[in-house]
């Protein structure tokens, strides 16, 4: 069996999995400095772009190609080669096709997608430098049609704020700002079967519109009154109505006092989640990419196994590294490895090192972070 990998930075989450299963491995890369090179069988420096990846999935005669791409901007090149492999070679990528990427990458498309399909989403209303929307309540989300990690996105308290922004974009999604928790859920396709994983606490929203990178996350949600399984079948919704294929993340806010699962944004790519995710449900999403390659997905048996541990995720800024010289990666770590010594993860560049930690409840985690001087 050999699989063809496209992308270096988190081909190190599935390279020693591949090797376990006896699967030899062709990564390519378009940065020759990119780390985990040297982790793959063969590698290739690439140009930008799925042309030549391609290219090397059929001459190396592969047996499947599995994108590990984590922005957005490539996806659709990604899905355009999808469908030729598998349309015209009957080769398999695991990744989502035309349709499903064009939906989750264009903010626009993604509300409209989420309103057919009677789901419940903050309000929202397109406008320009010359056309303001006098419906607007403030404060209020300006959001621009694509990007991630919070980029093109601020907080409006007023309709200075919103003239501000207007400067600086010709035109603007302005959607309702909703105070609650933001929360989401990573969901496994393949074959037309889905399996969403495990709710994930990503802090509550905030007027200056804190990434959830730089918060403290937990899984699972813990929050009264929100129905987790209800939260579960609604990304599964998502998931089978949109099509999509391999990994996504689904983006909530719940509203306490409304009671009530808004739906923000659909991510058909490896999710920034996916340390809570394994840590809490031991199932690892990267790990199932490589199954559905090889043909050992299992949606009944991913069920079965799903475990209900607490999982705790900090940023580790780089002065905590410094002052504990024992939180650095070993073997076991780069494996994914958790024991009862090291129940923990350290994962992410070491200038944004995070930690995410595996216990029974979050009282044992926060134990754990407090032995291991973590500030």
């Amino acid at each position: 069996m050999k699989i063809l990998f496209i992308g270096a930075r988190l081909f190190n989450e599935v390279a020693n999995f591949a090797r376990s299963k006896g699967i030899e491995t062709i990564l390519t890369e378009s940065n020759p400095d990119s780390p985990n090179l040297d982790l793959a069988d063969e590698y290739h420096i690439v140009p930008r772009g799925m042309e030549k990846p391609m290219e090397l999935a059929l001459s190396n005669d592969v047996d499947a190609v599995v994108p590990l791409i984590g922005i957005d901007k490539p996806l659709g090149e990604v899905a355009v080669m999808k469908e030729e492999l598998e349309e015209n070679h009957n080769l398999p990528v695991v990744a989502s096709g035309i349709r499903a990427t064009g939906i989750s990458t264009d903010k626009y498309r993604t509300k409209k997608f989420l309103m057919e399909n009677k789901l419940k989403t903050p309000w929202y209303t397109e406008i320009t430098r010359d056309q303001i929307s006098q419906e607007l309540k403030y404060p209020i989300a300006l959001k621009q049609s694509e990007g991630q990690g919070g980029a093109g996105v601020k907080i409006a308290l007023s309709p200075e704020d919103t003239l501000k922004y207007l400067e600086l974009y010709p035109q603007a999604m302005a959607e309702e700002y909703v105070k609650g928790a933001e929360i989401s859920v990573e969901i496994l396709r393949w074959n037309n079967k889905s399996v969403p994983l495990v709710g994930v606490y990503k802090g509550d929203t905030t007027l200056t519109g804190t990434h959830p990178l730089e918060k403290t996350r937990s899984a699972p949600v813990n929050i009264e009154d929100l129905d987790n399984q209800e939260l579960r079948k609604i990304a599964k919704k998502i998931m089978d109505k949109l099509d999509g294929n391999g990994t996504a993340e689904v983006e909530f806010i719940y509203d306490p006092e409304e009671r009530e699962i808004n739906t923000l944004e659909i991510n058909t790519r490896p999710s920034g989640t996916r340390f809570l995710t394994f840590c809490s449900s031991n199932i690892n999403p990267m790990h199932q990419l490589v199954n559905m390659a090889v043909g050992e997905w299992n949606p009944q048996k991913i069920e079965r196994e799903m475990k209900s541990y607490s999982a705790l995720e900090m940023p580790l800024p780089p002065e905590t590294l410094g002052r504990n010289p024992h939180l650095r990666n070993d073997d076991n770590q780069k494996r994914q490895i958790l024991t009862r010594e090291k129940p923990y993860i350290i994962h992410g560049p070491e200038k944004a090192s995070r930690i995410t930690i595996r216990s029974m409840d979050l009282d044992q985690s926060l134990k754990i972070m407090e032995n291991l001087k973590i500030d």
